[in-house]
């Protein structure tokens, strides 16, 4: 005689709407906190692309941004419209792949500067690299503002990325480095989740030590990269 046993359905996966822009390394160390968080709650990224480009000059017009700064926003909106053009391609579940293949070579491997990256991340995922044409047109910029909006128009204009939504409340954050790992990611997500669903709140924030760098792992921080803050890179 044979005893069936039921399967225990496993539980539905809770999305988590993260929008973010390549080229920022504060929401790569963010991204890499997500997706460990898949690993031990039952959550999963919904990946979504908004610009720093259309949020410092279009939105903020430009206030305060050196000559520099500008040109590092042409550059972060070369990669935002080939991921938005990747995702009228192959859909948007293209997003992760293609973020984890663009974050690891402009952050861990600080190869901001190199040409090759664009075409490098959408061989790898898969995808022709004729994508990369995208970066010098305007005809996926609807897109990108459309997706840009779903966030800022609910979470404002005075943060930056990363931006995520937990049960409908959007929130900037949480900035980290290095990546929590395993249950410890797991806890910080738990007390965001709290944070999330109080009623009224708004800021938690404390100064950041001028030299700290994000990092994925648990390397040295340095002083290459600009902190995070209202202009919303870095």
């Amino acid at each position: 005689m044979s005893i069936h046993h039921e399967a225990t359905p496993s539980p539905e996966r809770e999305p988590v709407p993260f929008w973010f822009d390549p080229m920022c390394p504060w929401a790569w160390v963010t991204s890499r906190w997500l997706l460990e968080v898949e690993q031990v709650r039952p959550v999963r990224a919904d990946w979504r692309l908004m610009s720093l480009h259309y949020l410092n000059l279009e939105q903020r017009h430009g206030q305060r941004l050196s000559d520099e700064y500008r040109a590092l926003m042409d550059k972060a909106q070369a990669t935002v419209r080939v991921c938005a053009a990747a995702a009228a391609h192959a859909g948007e579940s293209v997003f992760g792949p293609l973020y984890t293949a663009l974050g690891a070579r402009l952050h861990d491997h600080r190869r901001r500067d190199d040409p090759t990256v664009i075409t490098e991340a959408l061989h790898e995922v898969g995808l022709p690299a004729s994508l990369a044409d995208a970066a010098t047109t305007s005809e996926f910029d609807q897109r990108i503002t459309t997706s840009h909006h779903e966030a800022f128009d609910d979470v404002g204009l005075d943060v930056g990325t990363p931006i995520l939504r937990i049960r409908g409340t959007a929130l900037f954050g949480p900035v980290i480095t290095p990546v929590p790992r395993g249950e410890a990611a797991g806890r910080l997500w738990d007390g965001l989740v709290l944070i999330a669903g109080t009623e009224g709140f708004y800021e938690l924030k404390r100064s950041r030590a001028s030299r700290m760098r994000p990092t994925v792992g648990a390397t040295a921080p340095d002083n290459r990269t600009p902190s995070a803050g209202a202009m919303g890179l870095f």
